[in-house]
């Protein structure tokens, strides 16, 4: 779960709700002073939200570039139906080329950018693979992968992630949480606890998630396959991003993982699972390098 260090929007971005032709998702833009230099469409992982990039949106609007945070379907703001078949990630693949379609509609003859963080780069990476297995010409001028692995994640988090999933077959999302804090005061983890705002809209946004997202979602993490042979095939600037320590994928195999894409990598310091809320600063620059990088002079 990535932690935003703050909730306040900054005053080049607002809240919206952007329709697509699979229906409204709740998003954050930030528009930059004068053109856009290019567009990035910013997608969250599991038990995430579009806020989970709030402190990327004003550097990345002061380098030049649109930004639109997102709220996958049954996330947060999003919200969506009590069936698990409708988070099957074709299906939130889907959602993303929707999505893709609504953005480069707002802002034409700009490139627009593809970042998915954590769970969220296997749904960047399903909308890629499928729009090639489609034959469709690819709608983005590059591709992050930020914090995420090839295939299911480490074994000690696929446990506690087990944990949960059992929990939700049978227990309320607020019994859930009570019991996750419980466990997270136990732990002796000396990281420093949230203020009180952040930590209430954590557990706001826990309660607003749909139980059958996060079934559907957390079953993938536990099984799904290695398909980077596929995605390196794919002619797509792509960058791969990761803290210097990581409880999901270990660091190692991310940077292998880049090299088997043939991926620019970098390693943020003193980042861990979320580098876009932990180091947003250096995040930020990174990410703006490389998409002017890949975009036009």
């Amino acid at each position: 779960m990535s932690t935003p260090p703050f909730l306040a929007l900054p005053a080049c971005a607002s809240a919206r709700r952007l329709p697509t032709a699979r229906g409204e998702f709740a998003v954050l833009v930030a528009e930059p002073n004068g053109t856009p230099r290019g567009s990035a469409l910013l997608v969250p992982g599991f038990t995430g939200s579009k806020e989970d990039f709030i402190a990327l949106l004003e550097p990345l609007a002061a380098a030049g570039y649109r930004t639109v945070a997102v709220d996958q379907r049954g996330q947060y703001e999003t919200g969506g139906p009590a069936d698990q078949a409708a988070y099957a990630l074709p299906e939130l693949g889907r959602d993303l080329l929707a999505l893709t379609a609504a953005v480069a509609a707002d802002a034409a003859d700009v490139p627009l950018h593809l970042l998915g963080h954590s769970f969220g780069g296997y749904v960047v990476r399903e909308a890629v693979l499928a729009t090639v297995a489609a034959g469709a010409a690819l709608p983005w001028s590059s591709l992050t992968l930020l914090s995420t692995g090839p295939g299911p994640i480490e074994p000690s988090e696929a446990a506690r992630t087990k944990m949960l999933l059992d929990a939700l077959a049978g227990l309320a999302l607020e019994t859930i949480w009570q019991v996750m804090q419980q466990m997270e005061e136990g732990s002796g983890d000396p990281a420093a606890k949230p203020a009180p705002p952040v930590a209430e809209f954590l557990h706001r946004r826990w309660l607003a998630n749909v139980p059958q997202a996060l079934l559907a979602m957390g079953d993938r993490l536990l099984g799904e396959p290695d398909r980077t042979a596929e995605l390196a095939a794919v002619a797509l600037p792509k960058l791969a991003v990761s803290g210097v320590r990581d409880y999901a994928w270990p660091v190692e195999e991310q940077a292998r993982t880049a090299e088997r894409l043939g991926a620019r990598y970098l390693r943020v310091d003193g980042a861990g699972h979320s580098p876009n809320a932990e180091r947003p600063t250096e995040t930020a620059a990174a990410l703006a390098e490389f998409w002017t990088s890949v975009g036009p002079a």
